[in-house]
């Protein structure tokens, strides 16, 4: 077995090489944002992408918008940063133990003791405390919805242990933006953004799949379940299926977002949006090759183009 400790440097196994972690944070803080995957920006994205998405279909839907949007989509970006944080440390937290049996993941801060269970569980408090303190400038329903939001992210550490479906417990938990971003600006929780919530759920097992395949040797060794181990040699056949399901889920959202409100030609590019993102999964599909962990990783991380492709859409679509 290779040496559960990390490099010299302490650098994660999996981080973006020459990250800005890596290479300018103070010494000290090194372990700590390492544990909050501020060295793998991807995860933020990952959450922040449902957010923009949810606040933009809102405005398109009601034909209004503020100042306050403004904030509502600057205090989502931070407020992704710090939650995505503080969800990675509870995951690292938990996972200690299974950590240190992985390729992957040995390098990680706390099996690397680099940092201690305590010292991660007061890093993560400090973060959610932060996180609270966005989430209580905006409206009522929205804050009840951002604390109904713990329970997806507390659960999802143990999926994998339950289920071999631990990749639907994360869409909960990283897509819930879609549901508190629409609420944040209309006020109240409406069906285009459940439904919208459904789609990024589908694209959160698109993506996911691929990143599991990663690690579906060790994972079969130490007992954990995932998609990818589930569909095996499958996986291209339920990734399409997961593809179709995110641009039809989020076709009808933008129907229904768009269709009593918006013009002929807002109508064209919010319908766009889902159409086109589908060609980018189509094309991570051309591409995938489930022993080839580089190329996993890769696909991965292309999935933040994948995010902002609709949005680039919406955001047309406001301005016509």
């Amino acid at each position: 077995m290779q040496d559960l400790k990390a490099a010299p440097d302490g650098q994660v196994a999996d981080a973006v090489k020459d990250n800005w972690v890596d290479t300018t944070a103070p010494a000290w803080t090194r372990p700590y944002l390492r544990l909050s995957r501020a060295d793998r920006p991807i995860g933020t994205w990952l959450l922040l992408l449902p957010c923009w998405w949810g606040l933009t279909l809102a405005m398109l839907h009601d034909q209004q918008a503020s100042w306050h949007d403004l904030w509502i989509a600057v205090g989502c970006g931070f407020g992704a940063w710090l939650m995505r944080g503080a969800g990675c440390t509870w995951n690292d937290i938990t996972d200690r133990d299974f950590d240190g049996s992985v390729d992957r993941t040995r390098s990680r801060p706390i099996p690397s003791g680099q940092v201690s269970v305590r010292g991660a569980v007061i890093w993560m408090c400090l973060q959610s405390l932060l996180a609270f303190g966005i989430l209580l400038t905006f409206n009522l329903a929205a804050i009840a919805l951002g604390i109904l939001a713990l329970l997806p992210v507390a659960i999802y550490p143990f999926a994998k242990r339950f289920t071999w479906w631990p990749q639907v417990f994360l869409g909960l938990a990283f897509n819930w933006g879609a549901l508190l971003a629409w609420t944040a600006h209309s006020g109240a929780l409406e069906a285009p953004a459940v439904v919208l919530y459904l789609a990024g759920i589908a694209w959160t097992l698109f993506y996911d799949t691929i990143y599991a395949h990663q690690d579906t040797e060790d994972d079969a060794l130490i007992g954990i379940k995932s998609t990818a181990r589930l569909f095996g040699d499958k996986s291209p056949a339920w990734l399409r299926r997961f593809l179709m399901a995110t641009v039809g889920l989020m076709g009808l959202a933008v129907i229904f977002t768009a269709l009593p409100q918006a013009n002929v030609m807002a109508m064209v590019l919010v319908l766009a949006g889902p159409w086109a993102m589908g060609w980018h999964m189509a094309w991570q599909l051309r591409g995938l090759d489930i022993e080839d962990s580089a190329k996993l990783l890769q696909l991965f991380r292309a999935n933040r183009d994948t995010g902002m492709i609709p949005l680039f859409f919406f955001v047309a679509a406001l301005l016509v």
